[in-house]
């Protein structure tokens, strides 16, 4: 089974940002409280979950219904009470842990869809987890930053990105250099404009969390 070891991290990453914190806070991301992010991270283990049993059983069961019922689910659970919201992310987070780990090694294998309509191994799911946390850790809006990331986390989110302009097909996608790490990353043989920036800086923008690392950097489309 792939490594949950950076999957763990970042819940260990997203518990110690919202320990504390004030859930009817605005977080990070435009028309959402903490609250909302935290009901996210929960409605998405559930979610990821759902592919786990796919790959489990066989039995096609998709992320969610569909669009909006991904957001009025997690409308909904949003009008929880903090404390009750904290342990549905806890508990939510244990049963998609154990549900990862009583998958059947040959059940790795198995394709599943993503919400966003990519066919993907199920050993993907554990990648998607990873992502989610590590992000809405962030965007919790408590002091978390990209720059807390592990360097090897922060080039496989690079390369994630990377790889999903390609499948796009966006020819224009830049050229990602970082200047810490010294790391390349293009999306196939695209020859875009290059930007420059820390890791760090680079996977805040490429992910809709910060700025361009530099003037002349091109516009770039939405991530998820």
């Amino acid at each position: 089974m792939p490594d949950l070891f950076w999957m763990d991290a970042g819940t260990a990453y997203f518990a110690a940002r919202l320990d504390g914190a004030d859930l009817y806070a605005d977080s990070s991301l435009p028309g959402w409280t903490r609250r909302h992010v935290v009901a996210h991270v929960a409605a998405n283990a559930r979610g990821l979950g759902r592919l786990a049993h796919w790959a489990a059983t066989g039995e096609k069961t998709p992320m969610y219904a569909s669009a909006q019922a991904r957001n009025a689910e997690i409308e909904e659970l949003a009008t929880l009470p903090p404390e009750a919201l904290v342990a549905l992310f806890e508990q939510t987070a244990a049963d998609f842990r154990a549900a990862l780990l009583s998958l059947p090694e040959p059940r790795w294998e198995v394709l599943v869809r993503t919400a966003q309509g990519v066919v993907v191994p199920a050993s993907e799911i554990v990648w998607m987890r990873c992502r989610e946390m590590w992000i809405h850790g962030v965007d919790l809006g408590t002091g978390g930053g990209f720059a807390d990331f592990p360097p090897d986390l922060l080039d496989a989110l690079l390369a994630d990105v990377a790889k999903l302009w390609e499948r796009r097909g966006e020819e224009l996608a830049p050229v990602l250099i970082t200047t810490d790490t010294k790391a390349t990353f293009r999306a196939g043989d695209a020859q875009g404009h290059e930007v420059h920036g820390t890791a760090a800086e680079l996977a805040a923008w490429v992910t809709g969390r910060g700025p361009a690392p530099h003037a002349g950097a091109p516009a770039i489309g939405g991530w998820l």
